[in-house]
């Protein structure tokens, strides 16, 4: 069992994490709607990550005997200027994640809940690695520039990625 304090923050996180992919899913779509579709298949994996991520905090909430208590998800942003704007966007939103585990993990070391900051390590690196993809595909972006067969090719690129569920 964990603290009260630690419960309710992680009960955030669960949020924030369907949030986030929730806001994937609005960059999807945005990706459809101007038929790129590698760049939307690139926002459907990370819509998959992202409520994964959140079904391994349901999953350790009950494991420690807590109670997981859904709040509601505020609707995400459906409209940018670019490409290159959904992937500044991204790292943006990423960084602030970053942020929020950071801030979990502090929790956790205060509260001497070890079994909490051991479990938010895999977030730990999972956020570098969240980080550093989003930031590979701006400087791509900032590369291709206006031209068409370079958006071309990293949107052909983008398509091959897919899912790979997260260790138990």
């Amino acid at each position: 069992m964990f603290s009260e304090k630690m419960e309710q923050a992680l009960n955030q996180q669960v949020n924030a994490e369907l949030y986030s992919a929730y806001l994937y899913l609005a960059m999807a779509a945005y990706f459809h709607a101007m038929n790129l579709n590698g760049f939307a298949n690139w926002m459907m994996v990370q819509n998959q990550e992202e409520t994964a991520h959140a079904m391994k905090f349901y999953h350790f909430i009950n494991e420690r005997g807590g109670r997981v208590k859904l709040a509601q998800i505020d609707q995400p942003t459906s409209a940018w200027s670019s490409p290159l704007d959904v992937f500044e966007a991204t790292l943006r939103h990423e960084e602030k994640v970053t942020g929020l585990i950071n801030n979990l993990v502090d929790l956790a070391m205060a509260e001497r809940d070890h079994a909490s900051n051991a479990f938010l390590q895999w977030f730990i690196t999972e956020q570098v690695e969240e980080e550093a993809s989003a930031n590979e595909i701006i400087q791509n972006l900032k590369l291709a520039g206006n031209d068409p067969h370079s958006l071309f090719m990293l949107d052909r690129e983008l398509a091959t990625r897919v899912f790979t569920p997260p260790a138990a």
